[in-house]
């Protein structure tokens, strides 16, 4: 939306790698049917949190608890401090030896005021967010110049997805304030029977890695772009009450899922920045909870779940100020960006330090 980011620097001053806290005995942790279907991508997360008001809580100090708050977690969550390696007829496997976790402490010389949170390409990934060397899981504790603390993660999206991760998360904040778990993870995943590793040697000519495809990146909107934005409660209030005009009964999410489509889908001739967007095949993908879907044992809802091409992934989740406001998170293609920043900006308004109430 043109807003000019800030650049600032980040510092190393300290990095290690954090085992569980209690020794355990290595073995190889099968993946499910379903993270056979996912890519080997990685997802990072982040925290602010501003200065403590108590004088004896230093950077120093936060890092310590928090160090050893996660050794004392990834007993539990041990799959997380393994690495994902080929076994058998190529399979990825979980190996769990306690390889850990890479942990990075940093300086950074910008205030949590300044930082671009509607733009995390630009000013989070890669510097309050680790890259990922090994492993599945990174974490760099940052100290802004004003003070307090950004904890950034880095997951491999095969091991942890959205539920997954937010359950580690959880638990982490949990231990660190010296409180019991209120969730147990569970690595025993469910697979379907399969009568042998032999494959026909017709499949090879009948597949191909998607490795070995070219990759066009000749138009500027195929470049995938991120966004943060927050969405009014009374424009999410106003999105349901349209599609609820003739006396049905969408929910807040179907409703603003259905306004979001209709604005990439139906402006497949839409000239933005001189370049023409197709969209005439678009899917939408909506990050639900497909653990309780599975678990229900309901077939149509399961469908959800099923392997399609989707071109654009949105999170949406409840605003930390708690007043009804959606916090969203979009990961699209630089022209479907371009299409709801100029369409739907009264709706979609970049996330800012002064929304977060963060000084």
């Amino acid at each position: 939306m043109g807003t000019k980011i800030r650049e600032f620097n980040v510092k190393v001053i300290n990095s290690e790698v954090v085992v569980a806290m209690l020794l355990m005995q290595e073995h190889w942790l099968p993946q499910s049917n379903l993270d056979f279907l996912l890519p080997p991508v990685d997802v990072g997360v982040y925290f602010c949190y501003e200065k403590p008001i108590k004088l004896y809580w230093t950077f120093g100090s936060m890092v310590r608890l928090l160090k050893v708050s996660l050794a004392e977690t990834l007993v539990s969550y041990y799959a997380f401090a393994g690495e994902l390696v080929q076994y058998l007829a190529g399979e990825p496997q979980i190996f769990c030896n306690n390889a850990g976790v890479h942990f990075t402490e940093a300086l950074t010389d910008v205030e949590l005021k300044e930082i671009h949170f509607n733009n995390p390409d630009e000013s989070i990934e890669g510097k309050l967010v680790p890259k990922k060397k090994h492993g599945v899981l990174a974490v760099q504790i940052s100290e802004p110049k004003c003070g307090g603390v950004v904890v950034g993660c880095i997951f491999d999206h095969r091991i942890a997805e959205a539920y997954s991760a937010n359950m580690f998360l959880v638990s982490w904040a949990e231990l660190a304030q010296s409180e019991p778990l209120s969730q147990l993870p569970s690595f025993l995943f469910p697979r379907l029977r399969r009568p042998s590793y032999y494959y026909d040697p017709l499949i090879d000519s009948m597949y191909l890695p998607i490795s070995a495809l070219k990759q066009e990146t000749t138009n500027i909107n195929q470049v995938i772009l991120s966004r943060i934005s927050y969405v009014k409660a009374e424009e999410i209030n106003h999105l349901q009450s349209l599609a609820n005009f003739n006396k049905t009964n969408f929910t807040k999410l179907v409703s603003f899922s259905a306004f979001l489509w209709k604005i990439i889908a139906s402006a497949g001739t839409t000239e933005i920045s001189n370049n023409t967007i197709n969209n005439k095949k678009f899917k939408l993908g909506i990050v639900v909870n497909g653990r309780t879907r599975l678990s229900n044992g309901d077939e149509n809802q399961t469908k959800l779940l099923k392997g399609e091409i989707r071109i654009c992934d949105v999170m949406p989740m409840p605003s930390p100020k708690g007043n009804g406001d959606w916090i969203v998170y979009m990961h699209m293609l630089k022209g479907q960006v371009d299409l709801v920043e100029a369409i739907a900006s009264n709706v979609f308004k970049p996330i800012t330090a002064e929304y977060l109430n963060l000084k």
